[in-house]
């Protein structure tokens, strides 16, 4: 539940004690409740111990797909580090999911929505970003770069790799696995973008949500300017989304020839953060995936 530290900061933060509290649950980073306060209602997420930084960051991301406006995503209302009374935490508008939406028509609506995001370029044709940010409660590195696979070695194979040797998850087959993958890039990712599109950076099925009249609302980001390819490799990944929206993304915004072996290398990503994030249970899936890239 929320602590009587916090609960005390959101009343002075909003105006007026909340009147009502549900508490949502923890998931595997944050603790979360919907606050109601007389008439309004707001989404509450706080953490202990958060990186500095971390709602931030998370409020940043969520403005500037805001700001876009391909996809609708919830507005912040206010973000604050930790004190000694209270975690840090991040203050949303709270939007109402939909308990009847129809699934075909909602994954049209969000295929084509998403294609629209991924039309959207970087100001200044880099990959990257002007800020770092994070990924689940890992550091995310944005570093800007012109070259995509420079990036994509630097800024994000290695750091994880890194990661994971410093926690003990890399046995040495598998560290030569990843090595060869890294040090292959150029030859596995030919054909990759060269034009940096605005990506939401984590989308899986637990990051979106369906509201009134089949829109889809995008939440929890990690946003940089990518290969958008490396996207819908995600969502490819974990499964969690409705069938035809993969197929209406595709009409609306064709990927290129020589896809099917990129997205391997772009899986590897999230597989990487999931086994610094959860353990040895995602190791036996990087191993195959990097097998399967160097066979």
């Amino acid at each position: 539940m929320i602590a009587g530290g916090l609960k005390a900061r959101l009343s002075q933060v909003l105006g007026k004690a909340p009147t009502k509290i549900h508490y949502i649950g923890g998931g595997s980073i944050n603790q979360a409740a919907r606050v109601e306060v007389g008439k309004e209602t707001y989404f509450v997420k706080w953490k202990y111990n958060a990186p500095s930084l971390f709602f931030e960051r998370e409020g940043r991301g969520l403005h500037l797909l805001r700001e876009v406006g391909a996809i609708r995503v919830p507005e912040v209302i206010h973000q604050e580090e930790a004190a000694p009374d209270h975690p840090a935490y991040l203050i949303l508008e709270w939007i109402e999911e939909s308990p009847r939406a129809e699934p075909l028509t909602f994954a049209v609506t969000f295929g084509r929505a998403l294609a629209e995001l991924h039309r959207i370029e970087s100001p200044d044709a880099l990959f990257g970003l002007d800020h770092d940010n994070f990924i689940g409660e890992l550091p995310q590195s944005n570093k800007a770069n012109p070259s995509w696979i420079t990036f994509y070695r630097e800024r994000r194979l290695l750091p994880q790799i890194e990661i994971a040797r410093t926690r003990k998850r890399l046995p040495l087959a598998r560290q030569r696995l990843l090595r060869g993958v890294v040090d292959t890039l150029e030859d596995s990712l030919q054909g990759a973008a060269t034009t940096p599109a605005l990506i939401h950076g984590d989308l899986w099925g637990g990051n979106f949500l369906v509201t009134a009249g089949n829109q889809p609302v995008l939440v929890d980001p990690a946003v940089y300017y990518a290969d958008r390819e490396i996207e819908i490799a995600f969502t490819e990944l974990f499964g969690g989304f409705p069938p035809g929206f993969l197929a209406a993304y595709r009409e609306a915004f064709p990927l290129t020839g020589g896809y099917e072996r990129r997205r391997l290398v772009y899986q590897l990503y999230p597989l990487l953060v999931h086994l610094n994030l959860f353990g040895e249970r995602y190791g036996a899936q990087i191993d195959t995936l990097c097998g399967r890239l160097m066979g």
